[in-house]
Parts: C-alpha cells; structure tokens; sequence
C-alpha cells in the first residue's frame, strides 16, 4: 500500500512526527502482545517484579511502573488481551478485516499502524481492550485471586424495595474499571497531556466507552434460602456478564461509531490553539459511542507486508445482504462455489443400557469462496 510523505524537514523534527504519529494505535495498544508471552510467571514469582517488569515486551514506561507495583495484576491483563483478541476475531469472523492481524506481531508494527490508526477497527480494538482488562481484573478480585489488593464489592448491602436482601459476593466491577484506566490509558494519557495528540485524545474516549459498557452490563443474580427450597429469603448479588455480550454491544457501536475531526480553540500562536478540539463531523452524535478520524481502507487485497490477508479464498454466502454477503466480502470480484459431501451422525438413540446408537447421514453442502 502506498503511503505519501511530505517535504523534507529538520531529521529531529521528522522523527518526533513519525513517534508522535504511530505511538497512539501502534504503541497504545503493543500491550496486547503479552497474550503471547511467557515470563509473566517469572513476575508473579520475584516480589516486584522489577526485572522481569523492564523485559515485557510491549508496555511503555509507565505500564511498566505499574507493573513493578502490581505485579500480582499482569496475568490478569495477560488473559484480558487474550480475551480482546479472541473476541475481535469471533464478532469479525465475517468482515473483510477478520481481526487476523491481532493475532500476530503485525498488528503491532508501524506500518500497520499507519494504516488502521484512527479508524473504526483502531476505536474497536482500543474499546474492547480496556473493557477485557476491567472484566478480567474484576473477575480476580471476586475469585480471590488477588488477596490483600481487592476482594468482592461489599457496598452494596441491605434490603431491596424488591423484597430481597442484598448479600453474596459482588463482583467488584469498579476496581477492575479503575486499573484499566491506570493500566491501558497510560501511554496515551501521558501523549495527551504533553503532545496534546488528536489520536491519543480519541483512543482515550474509546477506551472510556468500553469500560462504560463493561460497568453497565452487570446483572443480578439470586438464591433462595428456605425449608425445602420455599424461598422464605432471598439474597441477591451483582456480577459480570459474559464477555460475549459486551463483545456484541461494542460491536454494534462499531457499525454506528461517529466521525470525529480535530479543530483548534484558537488562533494559532496562543495556548489554546496548542489543545486540540475533537468535535463530530455529523450532528447529534452518541457521546457514548465510538469515535474514529477516518476512513478505513477497503482490505480486499492481500498485503503481507502489513499484515492483510485479504478476502480471497473466504468463504462467504451468496444468499446475504450482510458483511458475510458474496457480493460484500468478495469486493465485486466474484465467487466460486463447489460442492463437498459431508458424512455426519445422525438419528441418535439411547440404548439401555449403557450406549448410543447413531446412524450414518451422508449430506451433500455448497460451499462458497471468494476468488
């Protein structure tokens, strides 16, 4: 993919654009790259974790402070980017850009970044990150995992108007929210307050909408005390929901994200012109939502260079209107569509005793791929 440069400049001044320019997608999210790693054990074990903390792979300066101080937290955002990324993959399975990237080193590459950064995949990415470090924190505290820093939520107690009693093990959804913040925001809060970066003020909103949804998808959950289950007491408790419904809501937030673009306060010369303004290209938008500069590349071609493997060989269906569509996925090129004969069990019976009994259904599907 082509990328245009502009006149030539100071060598200082070129490279302090270029790190101001990749560092808030590239480097703002490189952290996921830990899903990847295996010396997180070697954290856990030495007592602040402070060498081990220096050679993490992906964290800016002060991820990794907050590493040294909470070393006992790095398996939990361990496992939250794992979970962001397999949750891009599985509510993208069906996009032109599948989330493939995320899985290998080239999402955190520079090239890729000057591709994606600001775009509504760079607002996904960076929304459903901070949410799965704040639902994984949280889950730890509940768990027990991280005795002695955070436990269940004990505010929330006393009878409800509903008749019930507020008791149990609440999920301590506000901890988990607050490391996110400290943790996931660190590179981009610091770009925002000294370089006052456009594309580090808008990864921080999207990173605030996922944590949003996280805190709002909590549910309640009940048991009933009583002779022979008659529920004469019932004790109620909040906790998370499945990742998968977040995934779904910061999905459809993807679909509806509003384009945003950068305006300075004032003249140029004064303070204020040095504070970026982000206001929405379009009227009336989500405040809650999802925020990107701009347009997204069309990733139907392949680019191994940075990482795309474009849709060519996708399966897709001929009979959608959808993203998943033949006639979307496929980027007008066309598709190929054959036939496989698939044998399956079928007809399943329970014999007494002990054993199932199947037949054998042999069915013949068309399947459909992009050329």
């Amino acid at each position: 993919m082509r990328t245009t440069r502009g006149a030539p400049a100071p060598l200082v001044v070129v490279l302090f654009l270029l790190a101001c320019h990749y560092c808030p997608f590239a480097q703002g999210i490189r952290w996921l790259s830990l899903m990847r790693t295996s010396s997180l054990a070697t954290v856990e074990q030495q007592r602040g974790g402070n060498v081990s903390c220096d050679q993490l792979r992906g964290l800016s300066r002060a991820q990794k402070l907050i590493c040294k101080k909470n070393y006992e937290f790095m398996q939990s955002v361990r496992r939250g980017a794992k979970l962001a990324v397999l949750e891009c993959q599985h509510q993208f399975r069906s996009r032109r850009w599948n989330c493939s990237t995320v899985n290998g080193t080239r999402l955190f590459s520079k090239a890729l970044s000057d591709v994606l950064s600001g775009t509504r995949e760079a607002a996904f990415v960076h929304a459903l990150s901070a949410a799965a470090v704040a639902h994984e924190v949280t889950r730890a505290c509940s768990a027990g995992r991280l005795a002695g820093r955070c436990g269940c939520d004990r505010s929330v107690r006393g009878a409800s108007p509903e008749g019930f009693k507020w008791s149990g093990c609440s999920d301590n959804v506000a901890y988990g929210v607050a490391f996110s913040r400290a943790f996931v925001d660190a590179r981009d809060l610091r770009l925002a307050r000294t370089a006052s970066n456009p594309k580090a003020l808008v990864n921080l909103h999207n990173n605030d909408v996922g944590r949003k949804v996280i805190r709002g998808q909590m549910t309640r959950q009940c048991k009933c005390h009583g002779v022979s289950g008659s529920c004469e007491l019932k004790t109620c408790w909040k906790e998370l929901r499945p990742f998968r419904d977040v995934g779904h809501i910061l999905k459809d937030k993807f679909d509806s994200a509003t384009e945003v673009e950068v305006r300075r306060r004032g003249p140029a010369g004064t303070r204020s012109h040095s504070r970026p303004l982000i206001v929405p290209v379009a009227p009336l938008p989500d405040t809650n939502g999802l925020q990107y500069l701009k347009s997204s590349p069309d990733f139907c071609e392949a680019n191994l260079s940075l990482g795309f493997l474009g849709t060519s060989g996708r399966r897709c269906d001929p009979d959608s209107n959808s993203a998943d569509g033949c006639h979307t996925l496929c980027c007008e090129r066309g598709y190929n569509t054959r036939t496989e004969r698939l044998v399956e069990r079928c007809a399943c019976k329970f014999v007494w005793c002990c054993e199932v009994r199947c037949r054998s259904c042999v069915k013949d599907v068309s399947i459909s791929t992009c050329r």
